[in-house]
Order: C-alpha cells, then structure tokens, then sequence
C-alpha cells in the first residue's frame, strides 16, 4: 500500500513537470546552399515565427524545442539529420525545405506519423492518398503554405494567355520552359507543357541552366533566336539574377515568368533593370510595407531576430512565417482540452478550418484550406510584377521600395478549378 501511495503521489508531482516538457520540433533550412539566396529569409521567418510562439503564447502551455539545422542544401544530409532525430528528439514535426528532400522522405514521414511542412511546393506532395489519377505515392502527412508550383506555373499561363490576346498579338505564343535539370525546376515542367498546349501555345525546347549563378549568354542567345514569347524560369533568384542580365545584354524581347522561388525584392535590387517586367506568383496577401490588420504582428515577430525593426522582410520571410504559424494553430488544435501532441493529431488539425488564416495575421497569410483527401491548400494565386525604374546599387531594399525605385505590383489573382486530374501533378 505504502508502494501504492509513493507512486501515485510522485505521478501526480511529475505531472506538472511533463505538462511542461518541451515540444520537439525539427527545422531543416537551407543556409548555405545553392538555393540559400532564398532559403534564408524563409528560414528566418520560421525560425522568428516559432521563437515568438515560444515567447508569448506557447502550444497548450509548453515550449517547443525548435532544432535548427542548415543542411547546405544536400539532400542525403537532410534525410541522415532526420533518422537521427528519429533516433533521439523524435519531434512531433518539422518544417523542412528542397524538393529532392522532401519527397526522399515522404515514406519516412507517412512510416513515423511526423507532418512535414516543407519550402517544397512540389505538387507529388498534395495527394494524401496515392489514388490521384498520377500518383506516385501516398503523401499524407506533407503539407506546405502556397499554392504548387505546378498551380502556379497554371496560373501564369492562363494569364500569359490572356496577355498575349489582350496586346492583340497574331498567331501562337511561343513558351519555353527554363531551369536546371533538377527535381525542384522540373517539378512542374510536364504541367506547364501540358496546359501550355492545351491553351494553344507553341511549346519549344526546354533550355537548361544551372541552379548557380554564371554566365548564361548562350541560353539567351537560344532564347532569343528560338523567338520565345513567354519563358518560366523555374530556378532560385540568384541563377536567374544571371539569365536575365545575359538576356538583357542579348536584347531578349521574352516575358519572363518567376517561380515563386524565382524573383524577391533581394534579386530585384541585384538584377537592377533586368528584372523589371516579371511576372511572378506571391503566396501572402500583403507584401512587406502594406497596411494589413495582421502586419503589426509579422513586425513583432520580425524584431525577434532585428531589435531596432529596421530590416526589411522579403516576400520568402512572410511566407515563412505563414508556414510556421499553420503548423502552430495545428498543434494548439491537437492540445485542445488535454489532447497529446502527436503527429497524426497535428495533421488532423490541419483538416480542423476552412479559410483558414492563423489568429491575428488577417491581411498578411492568405487563406488555406487542406483535407484528408487533398493537400493543395489554396488554388487561388496572386500575381505580382517586379517594377524597376532607376538604379538599384546605391541604396537599400528598404529604401528602394520606399522611394518608388523598385515595387511590386499586384497584376491578378487566378483562380484554379479544384480539377482531380491535376491533383498530385
């Protein structure tokens, strides 16, 4: 009986304690790697993010303990960093980065229960249940803030389309689809292609660059002679910074298309008046500067890495805190009323809202809807053209925007049909 008692009577003290035992959360980021040109402001915004969750409010009372690695953008170093977590912390989630990554570890993830929220928007990533018409595999427990990088590429081609018969030009657009022959820039290329045809474009040759800056003169000098109306590049900022200066020296007359990767307030500065004119897709509702009811909250959470709230957050930083922010109104839903923080509670709360757009950040964090039987969180797109008029190498991003020398200009919002045949592609 003493026994009895002794036990129960230390259960009870340890309760306290475990109530507030840390929540394990994994963050795999690119800060040195090929695409860390914008997998740092990203990160950033994660990393911001969850250190004011840990600050002011908490997840059903605990802390999370936050485990940031840069994995330099090396994806067997990531998939080793993840079984030693496995191993060891065992988070209950992770927010992750690169689409090679990210779909290696999909049976990992589906295997472990453990939601993966990646940087990734690789469209294999939005069937929950393997049965879409091209499925490769099941991917119930990713999930990503955006639309695919497939949806996007639908999107600017539906309004290439229009732009091309709104300037009243004859005969078929010409596309040509761009980037390095990689997993993330290939991600959509079938897609694109497909509907590009479908809407009566003529689709040319893909031309190969690298995911590096270089010279890449010889692949405008193709585009240039292939007569291409609207190219995708489908590469991070930095590669394309040097394909839109090569091809503004050439003369390249092409409207050129960004993936959301593809173009930022960052490489508007560094391509200067080579980068005025693309059209790119924006996943938040509000870009940095803009009056929104939730922007004062993004400002609170940006002062957790700059004290003095000097810098300015490209569009990548709020869309990673949009990221962060989902995955922690998932897990606060899973500690509703005394519920454990596990992995399939966490992905269940992200089925939990409809339109959903995290507490406070109205205005900022455009709405998201997932459910158990697809994962494309928004099909509405918002585009966006990078304007640059005047010299951008003596002054700062944030005064370049505050002076009208660089904006972003909203163009239109696209919204996609939820059609099955292109879900999961």
């Amino acid at each position: 009986m003493k026994k009895t008692l002794l036990a129960a009577a230390l259960a009870l003290g340890a309760s306290p304690a475990l109530a507030q035992a840390p929540i394990q959360v994994g963050h795999i980021a690119d800060y040195s790697g090929a695409t860390s040109d914008v997998g740092v402001p990203y990160g950033r915004g994660v990393q911001d993010a969850l250190a004011w969750v840990n600050a002011n409010r908490r997840v059903g009372g605990r802390p999370m303990n936050v485990m940031t690695v840069d994995y330099g953008y090396q994806a067997p170093r990531a998939i080793s960093q993840y079984q030693s977590w496995m191993g060891r912390e065992r988070p209950v989630a992770i927010q992750g980065w690169g689409t090679v990554d990210t779909e290696a570890l999909i049976t990992f993830n589906t295997r472990d229960r453990v939601p993966y929220i990646s940087g990734s928007y690789s469209a294999a990533l939005t069937d929950p249940t393997g049965r879409a018409p091209r499925a490769d595999k099941a991917a119930p427990f990713n999930f990503f803030y955006g639309p695919s990088y497939s949806d996007a590429l639908r999107a600017m081609l539906m309004w290439a389309r229009d732009d091309w018969q709104r300037r009243g030009q004859q005969g078929r657009p010409k596309y040509v689809h761009m980037g390095a022959n990689h997993p993330y820039p290939n991600s959509p290329k079938a897609a694109g292609e497909a509907l590009a045809q479908e809407l009566g474009f003529e689709v040319l040759p893909a031309i190969q660059f690298a995911l590096t800056p270089g010279d890449y003169t010889a692949q405008c000098l193709t585009l240039r002679n292939q007569g291409a109306n609207y190219a995708y590049l489908g590469n991070t900022a930095g590669s394309n910074i040097s394909v839109l200066r090569a091809c503004q020296t050439v003369g390249v007359q092409a409207q050129f298309l960004g993936n959301v990767w593809g173009m930022d307030e960052n490489a508007m500065k560094a391509a200067g008046a080579a980068a005025n004119g693309v059209v790119f897709p924006v996943r938040t509702a509000a870009v940095w500067g803009q009056d929104a009811p939730g922007m004062n909250q993004v400002r609170a959470i940006s002062r957790m890495s700059d004290q003095a709230g000097n810098a300015y957050r490209p569009v990548h930083y709020l869309a990673g805190v949009c990221a962060a922010m989902l995955m922690v109104e998932a897990m606060e839903t899973a500690a509703a009323n005394g519920g454990q923080i596990t992995g399939e509670r966490i992905r269940d709360g992200f089925y939990a809202r409809r339109d959903w757009v995290p507490e406070g950040f109205q205005g900022v964090c455009a709405p998201s809807n997932f459910s158990n039987e697809d994962h494309r969180g928004t099909l509405a797109v918002a585009l966006y053209r990078s304007v640059v008029q005047g010299d951008t190498t003596q002054a700062s991003v944030d005064e370049l925007m505050r002076n009208g020398t660089m904006r972003l200009e909203p163009v239109t919002t696209v919204n996609l049909e939820r059609r099955r045949d292109w879900l999961g592609w």
